[in-house]
């Protein structure tokens, strides 16, 4: 049984390019050819090319490669207790980089590079990152949360700082609005609720007033959101929730 080159190629996942390469240095020649001239590869040269992409993958220079498998002393054991030695020290090298890529992600995970002591100075006792699992499970693979990614990623302490401080003080503001009263329809509600929509669109990603409408229904839909701004003042999120939808109907109706 032989196989022509494109066949083989087919088989290795490489070039017909590279089986003519490997043939012109001597390092894969075929065991058989047409009356025309044709490659034909035996099942011993499929072994051969077996070994050969083996060795390739594992970073050695063809030549040495081709010392390896002519070494007339060798034998086939020979070869596979050294590749069998060889994956084992790979493998251990892969799952240290691994590690070390999985410690980075997490470091980096929503952006927020910073250490343990400086996320409680910047945060308190308030995770950041507590639902961006989910997040990334509903949102990554859209445009928002790849841009919210990337801006967050360049924020440093006193950026994060500042950013909390703004979240804090419209908290305080808005928590005061709903104690006093005011309705959500009425032009200070609305206000808040506009400044609400431009601060996650100046820090994290662009957001139409379509999608601002989905973010309130968000609030009084999810009992976590819900909880987070009720936290505020008793019905803060039902009352966002509708200041935000007057606000939209305000705009497109402007």
């Amino acid at each position: 049984m032989s196989y022509s080159v494109g066949q083989v190629a087919g088989f290795a996942g490489v070039t017909v390019r590279t089986l003519h390469h490997y043939d012109e240095i001597g390092l894969l020649a075929p065991g058989e050819r047409t009356h025309a001239g044709h490659r034909r590869y035996t099942d011993a040269d499929l072994d051969r090319l077996q070994q050969i992409l083996f060795y390739r993958e594992l970073g050695f220079p063809l030549d040495e490669v081709a010392v390896l498998l002519d070494d007339p002393d060798a034998d086939p054991r020979a070869h596979l207790r050294r590749q069998h030695e060889l994956l084992t020290a790979r493998i251990e090298r892969l799952q240290k980089m691994a590690a070390a890529v999985e410690h980075a992600m997490e470091a980096r995970k929503m952006g927020i590079n910073l250490t343990p002591q400086e996320r409680f100075e910047v945060f308190g006792d308030k995770d950041p990152e507590q639902y961006a699992e989910e997040a990334e499970q509903r949102w990554g693979d859209t445009e928002a949360y790849a841009e919210s990614q990337r801006r967050a990623a360049t924020y440093t302490k006193e950026d994060w700082k500042r950013i909390q401080a703004e979240v804090d003080d419209w908290g305080r503001r808005y928590a005061a609005l709903v104690a006093a009263g005011e309705q959500p329809a009425g032009e200070a509600a609305m206000d808040l609720a506009e400044e609400h929509r431009q601060h996650v669109s100046r820090y994290y990603f662009d957001v139409s007033y379509e999608m601002h409408r989905c973010f309130g229904q968000m609030y009084v839909s999810d009992e976590r959101f819900k909880a987070f701004y009720d936290s505020m003042h008793p019905g803060l999120a039902e009352h966002l929730h509708d200041a935000i939808k007057a606000n939209a109907d305000r705009r497109s109706a402007a």
